[in-house]
C-alpha cells in the first residue's frame, strides 16, 4: 500500500510521540462486562434532533449515559413537501432526555450556517465540558423531479444534505480533537449513497457526497482516534417518506398514490420482507458506532437497509 506523508498520517502517536504503529496510550479502552452505559461521561451532538430519526437518536444514546447537544431548523424549508419539525417538537425531545436524568441543550439552528453552528457547539461544549460524538442526521427529501427540472431544489437539498453535514463536523472536530480521547462522528447517508434512484437526482448526488466526505475525514482524523463512518438506512417510517410526494415518486403510474400503494413498491426495493426500517433500527448502529465497541472501526459506510443494496 502507497502511504504518503507517513509522517503526517501518523507514524508517531500524537499523545506521547512515539514512533510505532499503535501507542496503546492512545487507544480507547473497552471494559468487557461493564454494567454502566456504554456513554457514560460522553457528550454527543445530533443534529436534525427534534423529529423521528433525530429524538429517537438523542434518547437512544441518552438512555445509554450520555449528555446531548441537540440541534434542529425548527421550521418549515422552502419546497419540502412533509411537515418540517417545531420548537415545540425539540422541546419535546429536550423533556425525554431530562426524564432520563441526562443533561441536554438545545438550540434551534439551520445546518446551512456555519456561522450558527460553530456559535451553538462552543456554547454547548462550554456549558457541558466535552464533545466525543457526533451524529450529523439532519436531511430533507423531495421535491423530487427529473434531473433537468430540479432547478431551486438541487441548491436546497445539496446545501442541507452535504453541506450542512460538513458543516455539522467542522463545529464539532476541534472540540473532539481538544479532548484529546478520540472520538465518533456518524454520517447519516442513505441507500441513495450507495446507488441511485430515479428523479431524486439532487439527494442521490448529495447522499453520494456524504459518503465521501466520510471517506476523507476518517482518514483525516484517523491519528487522533476519531474515528469517522456513515449509516445508509433504506426507508424509514418517518414523515420524510410518509408523504404523497414520496408515494408519487415510487408509484409514477398512478395519479393519487396512498400509503398502502406506496408499501407495496418499497417492499419490493428490500431483499428481506418489509417496506420500511424503523428509527430505532437505525439509532441502535448510531449507538454501536458511538460507543467504545467501534472503537477500530472508521472509513465504513454501513447500511441499515434490509438487504435493500443487493437487489
Amino acid at each position: 500500500m502507497l502511504r504518503l506523508g507517513a509522517a503526517e498520517y501518523g507514524n508517531s502517536c500524537h499523545k506521547c510521540g512515539r514512533r510505532v504503529s499503535v501507542c496503546r496510550s492512545s487507544v480507547p479502552n473497552v471494559e468487557t462486562g461493564a454494567q454502566h452505559g456504554k456513554l457514560d461521561g460522553k457528550v454527543a451532538f445530533i443534529t436534525g434532533a427534534a423529529p423521528s430519526q433525530g429524538r429517537s437518536h438523542v434518547i437512544r444514546l441518552a438512555e445509554d449515559g450520555a449528555d446531548i447537544i441537540a440541534v434542529d431548523v425548527c421550521g418549515p424549508v422552502d419546497g419540502v413537501p412533509y411537515d418540517m419539525a417545531t420548537m415545540a417538537d425539540l422541546e419535546e425531545t429536550k423533556r425525554a432526555v431530562e426524564a432520563l436524568n441526562r443533561r441536554i441543550v438545545i438550540a434551534k439552528a439551520d445546518v446551512r450556517d456555519m456561522e450558527a453552528m460553530t456559535s451553538v457547539v462552543d456554547d454547548a461544549v462550554a456549558e457541558l465540558g466535552r464533545l466525543d460524538i457526533v451524529s450529523a442526521n439532519a436531511g430533507i427529501a423531495g421535491p423530487f423531479a427529473n434531473a433537468e427540472n430540479l432547478s431551486g431544489s438541487w441548491q436546497t437539498t445539496v446545501d442541507i444534505n452535504l453541506n450542512g453535514v460538513y458543516n455539522t463536523a467542522r463545529a464539532a472536530i476541534p472540540h473532539i480533537k481538544a479532548g484529546d480521547r478520540g472520538g465518533s462522528i456518524a454520517l447519516t447517508s442513505s441507500t441513495a449513497g450507495l446507488k441511485p434512484y430515479l428523479n431524486a437526482a439532487d439527494y442521490v448526488a448529495a447522499k453520494h457526497g456524504v459518503r465521501g466526505l466520510m471517506k476523507a475525514l476518517a482518514l483525516e482524523l484517523a491519528p487522533h482516534f476519531i474515528r469517522v463512518n456513515s449509516i445508509h438506512p433504506t426507508q424509514v417510517d418517518t414523515p420524510m417518506i410518509q408523504n404523497s410526494a414520496m408515494w408519487k415518486l415510487f408509484c409514477p403510474d398512478l395519479e393519487s398514490p396512498t400509503k398502502a400503494d406506496f408499501e407495496a413498491v418499497s417492499l419490493a426495493t428490500n431483499a428481506m420482507p418489509v417496506p420500511w426500517v424503523e428509527s430505532i433500527d437505525v439509532s441502535n448502529v448510531l449507538l454501536f458506532l458511538a460507543s467504545d465497541e467501534s472503537r477500530f472501526i472508521t472509513g465504513a459506510a454501513i447500511p441499515v437497509d434490509a438487504g435493500c443494496n443487493l437487489l
